[in-house]
């Protein structure tokens, strides 16, 4: 049997705008009585509309280029989670990016005021399913968290929804991630790009923390050091 799919959200601007149009329309034909006066109107309360939504669509334009959304779209799942991990941080969590392999269904452990959190990174083209949401309920017990959330620059589908409500699963979509991001002070939001591109420059990641190896320079020659120096110390020598 095929899927039913999901009715498209109304665009309560879209129909304001729509009524307003046809009202003025009529409301001058019944004051005039002249059909031309109608058409007059109508042409003109279109071009009106027309100048306001295109405003709104410049503005609603410059609002995800300012929360920095466009760059996530750009990164891989594992560069989204460490983007997350010092999002995070700078919220004031204590963040732990767990390894690539064997990560239980969690991609970070956080924590704040002594509430555990699981969290599933969905970095994805397309909404995301149901499987994120049974992931990251499962990991809750191994990790002892007190509540698991899914975090996507994306959507969710209408069966992760409603598994998610039934199990007190937190789903944070692309809408709640732009308001969280716009929402921050600017001088402590993490910038995507730069996550992206430190940890594309290594291809490597702190084991310890998550965060993206970087190549320095030292009395014994280049390795790879952690990020977050002096926070974490982690090296990497890597022999010839």
């Amino acid at each position: 049997m095929a899927k039913k799919r999901r009715r498209k959200k109304d665009d309560p601007v879209a129909e304001l705008l729509t009524g307003l149009l046809f009202l003025a329309s009529i409301g001058m034909y019944l004051l005039t009585k002249s059909a031309a006066a109608a058409i007059i109107t109508f042409v003109l309360v279109l071009a009106i509309i027309i100048a306001v939504r295109m405003i709104l669509n410049q503005q609603r334009e410059e609002r995800l280029r300012r929360s920095g959304i466009y760059d996530i779209d750009k990164m891989d799942g594992r560069q989204f989670e460490l983007y997350l991990g010092l999002l995070f941080k700078a919220l004031g969590y204590k963040t732990e990016v767990t390894r690539l392999a064997g990560d239980y269904g969690a991609d970070l452990v956080i924590e704040k005021n002594g509430v555990r959190t699981v969290v599933q990174a969905k970095c994805y083209s397309k909404n995301v399913g149901i499987d994120a949401v049974q992931q990251v309920q499962a990991s809750k017990a191994h990790y002892k968290a007190a509540q698991a959330w899914v975090v996507t620059n994306r959507g969710f589908t209408e069966a992760a929804e409603n598994l998610a409500k039934s199990n007190g699963v937190t789903l944070i979509g692309r809408e709640r991630l732009i308001e969280l991001m716009l929402n921050m002070n600017p001088a402590t939001k993490p910038k995507a790009n730069e996550v992206a591109a430190a940890a594309e420059a290594t291809g490597k990641t702190c084991p310890r923390c998550g965060k993206p190896l970087v190549l320095r320079k030292g009395p014994k020659g280049e390795f790879h050091g952690c990020s977050a120096f002096p926070k974490c110390r982690y090296t990497l020598v890597e022999s010839n």
